[in-house]
């Protein structure tokens, strides 16, 4: 008799911790049918045991992939493994709603599950336990960091004026796409444009108009351009477009039309009225360039020949001879 209320209190003092413990856990079986579900998991999915208890876990919870689910406790059942899921491999199992003040950013428990093997007392796994740890504010906390850095990054790379691409990161991607189509053999074209008389702009109606004249054109280049293309602010009033895939001929059609959308612009600056117009320079990438600086040279020397030639025009360059629009 003593014997069996020292079991029957093992029992209980095992269900306390089991209920108490501030971790989820679940046990289910081969046939995937819940056989325990404590405090913790009470509380956060709002079912009660005797609500989940005997049930298959995927009819209650229709949120995790069954396919997906049983390949990863297949280990578990025939080797005897533990096997692990982090958050970042996927957020959750269990859609839970947090109930932690710490953030605005989210209303999901992020989980950690450890899934493991329950022997039975002839050595055979029949049964799983699941334990649910809840890391949303690692998570969030390491996603914030993220987000911040990749800002960050955003901004050591990008031109505060503009919103383009700065000049030292621009040419890093010239460069990179100039071994691209060395190593593929595919085609891509530059594009090296700057501001008509951008001096007498700035002379005539001061730096910030002139700073809004470039602003304009920034906005007018974003909207442009393909998601593929690369545009950046090279300096000053001058800007390149990296063209991928792109033709000489095609990337013309791409100058004029840009060029024709900014002399129709009106840049409107303390009540006065500013037109400008811009000239453009196109050098498609061929055999003969040894580099990248090779390459946009032929760009800078075509769009001095725009320069030169009249402005407000596109020349296309290249090293047999230089030809205009």
């Amino acid at each position: 008799m003593q014997a069996s209320t020292s079991g029957i209190n093992d029992i209980y003092w095992m269900m306390g911790m089991i209920h108490s413990i501030n971790v989820g856990l679940a046990v289910i079986d081969d046939t995937y049918e819940i056989k325990v579900w404590n405090r913790f998991m009470e509380n956060r999915s709002g079912r009660h045991p005797s609500d989940v208890i005997g049930h298959n876990l995927f009819e209650l919870f229709d949120e995790i992939p069954q396919d997906w689910f049983k390949r990863k406790i297949l280990p578990v059942f025939k080797m005897q493994t533990r096997s692990f899921i982090t958050w970042e491999q996927r957020p959750y199992l269990f859609r839970f709603n947090t109930n932690r003040p710490i953030t605005g950013s989210t209303d999901v428990m992020y989980q950690n599950i450890t899934i493991i093997p329950l022997p039975s007392t002839d050595g055979t796994v029949r049964q799983i336990g699941i334990i649910v740890y809840d890391v949303t504010e690692t998570a969030v906390g390491k996603m914030d960091l993220q987000a911040a850095n990749h800002e960050l990054e955003k901004l050591s790379r990008t031109d505060c004026l503009t919103e383009l691409n700065n000049r030292g990161f621009w040419e890093e991607c010239l460069q990179r796409e100039f071994l691209r189509v060395k190593r593929t053999g595919q085609i891509a074209t530059v594009i090296m444009f700057d501001i008509d008389h951008f001096k007498k702009v700035n002379d005539t109606y001061g730096h910030q108009a002139g700073d809004e004249v470039i602003r304009q054109t920034s906005a007018t280049l974003r909207d442009s351009i393909r998601e593929t293309d690369i545009a950046g602010r090279y300096g000053g009033e001058e800007f390149g477009v990296i063209l991928i895939d792109t033709c000489a001929k095609d990337a013309l059609i791409f100058a004029e039309r840009l060029r024709r959308k900014i002399e129709a612009i009106t840049v409107e600056y303390e009540q006065m009225e500013i037109r400008y117009t811009i000239s453009l320079g196109i050098a498609e990438t061929d055999g003969s360039h040894t580099d990248y600086k090779a390459w946009l040279e032929g760009a800078d020397q075509a769009l001095y020949y725009s320069k030169e030639n009249g402005r407000n025009r596109s020349t296309i360059y290249n090293t047999k001879e230089t030809k205009t629009d």
